[in-house]
């Protein structure tokens, strides 16, 4: 097959969409390295990251400067190099390609700006629309990262169930493989981190409902509390919840990351933590669920949107604004060595068996077949 990507948010994102990029074409590149991969993107922005793809074996990576030359005039491309299907990986297609005779596959991940529209910019928000729109109505076949994504595509935007098919993802390959206790120490060091803590990951924005994390240990008795981690950025929000921890007199029992050096400081951050907590209202999918399962560390998300799907059936998935049902949660796990043994052992069997990165490629590779 000779099959060409979207390939923007591929070198141009090291976070979200990107790293879906690139962990699905490495693990395709593993199950089908015969096939002829084309990645074309408006600029290849070189990276750690991306630096292998630009060399590799039976990868091509193409460019253009053209005024909207990623939305439409990459069709010609498409043809004059004989691709015979095209996945956009970001949630849209070119326009016109439906008429290219080229097959194509379109990746959505979420559709929070439909659900939450107020966390956009006004006009955002309609240029996504159309995109989704467009990429729903004529793309070959749909993929959803999950099952919640699929119901809000069929809601949103009219799509018979059949034209969709539902393939989780995998994470970073760092994170199937556990570290030692003795990596684990050393990747923490220059953090200074307590003996015990819990574990927050994620982008400190009002969707991803931190507070409720806080107003929870807020409720916990002094002698049980352990510190919470909290690994992400944010802006008003963010002002907001230091606000309040600053009012409460809390600031003890947080402990603020920006960042991290790299992936292996986050697994093992996963691995130190007794506990990760993640009570977003609204997720196409989690990968920080998933990282946290695959690092065997039991994890406490929200019964709402795709996050169950991504906690499976030993996480504790509770009302994600329930502080109480929080606080309770909290300190059942913490208290309980053997509820606890029992969550690490399952969530990561549940984790190894949905979301390896193998078998998810295989299942892309097989939706490829399915679609020519």
């Amino acid at each position: 097959m000779k099959i060409g990507f979207d390939a923007k948010r591929f070198f141009n994102n090291n976070t979200g969409l990107g790293n879906y990029s690139r962990t699905l074409l490495k693990n395709i590149l593993k199950v089908q390295p015969q096939n002829k991969y084309i990645l074309y993107s408006p600029n290849k922005a070189q990276s750690s990251v991306s630096e292998t793809f630009l060399h590799g074996k039976n990868i091509v990576v193409k460019s253009s400067s053209k005024l909207f030359w990623r939305e439409r005039g990459v069709v010609s491309d498409l043809k004059k190099d004989g691709v015979q299907l095209y996945h956009g990986l970001s949630n849209e297609i070119p326009i016109g390609i439906h008429k290219s005779g080229i097959q194509s596959i379109v990746t959505i991940h979420d559709l929070i700006f439909k659900i939450y529209p107020k966390t956009y910019n006004y006009f955002d928000t309609k240029i996504y629309d159309f995109k989704f729109k467009y990429s729903c109505k004529n793309a070959n076949r749909i993929l959803a990262i999950s099952e919640s994504t699929k119901r809000d595509i069929i809601q949103f935007y009219n799509v018979p169930p059949e034209r969709i098919d539902v393939i989780y993802q995998a994470c970073n390959p760092v994170f199937y493989t556990l570290q030692s206790t003795e990596d684990v120490s050393r990747n923490l060091k220059e953090y200074k981190l307590p003996e015990r803590f819990m574990l927050y990951v994620g982008s400190v924005i009002e969707r991803k409902n931190l507070l409720t994390i806080v107003k929870a240990q807020e409720k916990i008795n002094t002698s049980n509390r352990i510190p919470l981690v909290i690994v992400g950025k944010g802006g008003a929000y963010k002002k907001q919840v230091e606000q309040y921890i600053h009012d409460k007199n809390l600031g003890e029992h947080f402990i603020w990351l920006n960042s991290l050096e790299n992936n292996e400081h986050l697994q093992a951050l996963y691995q130190k933590a007794e506990l990760f907590i993640y009570p977003s209202i609204y997720e196409g999918f989690g990968i920080p669920v998933v990282e946290a399962l695959l690092s065997k560390t039991p994890v406490i998300t929200s019964n709402v949107s795709s996050l169950p799907e991504a906690a499976g059936s030993n996480s504790i998935c509770i009302d994600p604004q329930d502080e109480n049902l929080m606080k309770e949660s909290i300190e059942r796990i913490l208290s309980n060595d053997i509820l606890r043994q029992d969550m690490v052992e399952k969530g990561h069997a549940y984790a190894i068996a949905n979301f390896d990165g193998k078998k998810c490629a295989e299942k892309v590779l097989g939706l490829y077949k399915k679609t020519l």
